[in-house]
């Protein structure tokens, strides 16, 4: 079959990495990389890999007519921006999280996605994890009856720099906002009422840009469901990662993944290996599932199973426990066009 020809926009860590799963698949040509900074560093990186084309302009990959689909990687203030261009170009899309750090922004850049028939998929990576697509399959299945309470725990083993802090938009928009999509997604409901709470417990450094570093945020579902998210930038012992779904008729949890199952007993304690250090190791093959899913959507012509409206919904919860932290009270999510435009909110 012809063989479809992707292009990359963002070589930093997530783009070199869906560059090498897109390398291995047999169905992809990696056509060209984009890259604003792009010098002799990646100019090397490109070479050993065969990427024919690198260059510091996106519109020119965007541009090029040999190109299928595109991978948004960038910065998340140019995602709507490259997103709205490609759709115009008529490339499919498959961009990172979030989709902007604005429901409006967002909104534009699906309706151009809409008005030029192209798919979007968002990186979602962790529907993709072994662990967290079995509590789904469990719960859709009724394994445990209908979901009353879904408990998600998940905390970073360190901080980011400060100039990351400065930019992510927050811990509510940036790390939590995965959260907020498994919480859709193992629950199989929407997500109606947010109350947050945060603190600034690891660094002060996040205080500076008006952000938290610690935070419980409760959540409603239309279903009647309740959840609660527990975050950290900042566990000594490792990435972690559990879920826990307790419904009618059991439960269903999974706890982290470690490097091995050992566990050492004798007469001075039992031990056992700590998490898998960070995201890089624990979801290293969801990052190749979703690719594979983009490519396999591309080839069935079938639509992504995660797309804008998922990117779109799980940013309106964000948005929801920003502005319960700001506000000390829980928002509904019906709320928030109001919200958005109340001084107090900002």
């Amino acid at each position: 079959m012809t063989k479809i020809k992707i292009g990359i926009i963002g070589a930093g860590r997530i783009g070199k990495i869906h560059a090498d799963n897109l390398l291995r698949h047999p169905n992809v040509e990696l056509v060209a990389v984009s890259d604003l900074f792009a010098g002799p560093e990646l100019e090397a990186w490109a070479a050993a890999r065969g990427i024919g084309i690198l260059t510091k302009d996106s519109s020119e990959l965007i541009r090029n007519p040999l190109i299928d689909a595109v991978f948004i990687c960038s910065s998340t203030d140019t995602h709507v921006p490259l997103i709205r261009q490609a759709a115009e170009a008529g490339k499919h899309i498959f961009c990172e999280k979030p989709i902007s750090m604005s429901i409006d922004e967002t909104e534009k850049a699906l309706e151009a996605v809409k008005q030029a028939g192209v798919k979007l998929q968002i990186g979602f990576n962790r529907r993709f994890d072994h662990n967290f697509k079995r509590v789904r399959e469990h719960v859709a299945g009724g394994a445990i009856g209908e979901p009353h309470i879904v408990k998600i725990t998940s905390r970073d083993p360190s901080p980011p720099p400060r100039d990351y802090i400065k930019v992510s938009g927050g811990l509510f928009m940036d790390m939590a906002i995965h959260d907020f999509d498994m919480a859709r997604f193992v629950s199989g409901s929407e997500v109606t009422e947010v109350y947050a709470q945060g603190g600034v417990l690891v660094d002060p450094v996040f205080a500076e840009y008006d952000d938290v570093d610690t935070a419980i945020i409760t959540l409603k579902f239309a279903s009647g469901a309740l959840g609660v998210i527990d975050n950290s930038r900042k566990a000594a012992y490792g990435y972690d990662q559990r879920v826990e779904v307790f419904g009618s008729k059991g439960s269903v949890s999974i706890a982290n993944d470690h490097p091995s199952t050992a566990v050492v007993s004798t007469e001075s304690g039992i031990v056992s290996d700590k998490p898998l250090h960070f995201f890089l190791e624990r979801y290293m093959q969801a990052y190749a599932d979703e690719v594979q899913h983009f490519v396999d959507s591309l080839v069935s012509g079938a639509p992504p199973a995660i797309d804008g409206e998922d990117g779109l919904q799980a940013e309106r919860i964000a948005l929801a426990a920003k502005l319960s932290y700001k506000l000390n009270r829980a928002v509904k999510l019906s709320e928030l066009n109001e919200l958005r435009r109340e001084p107090a909110a900002k």
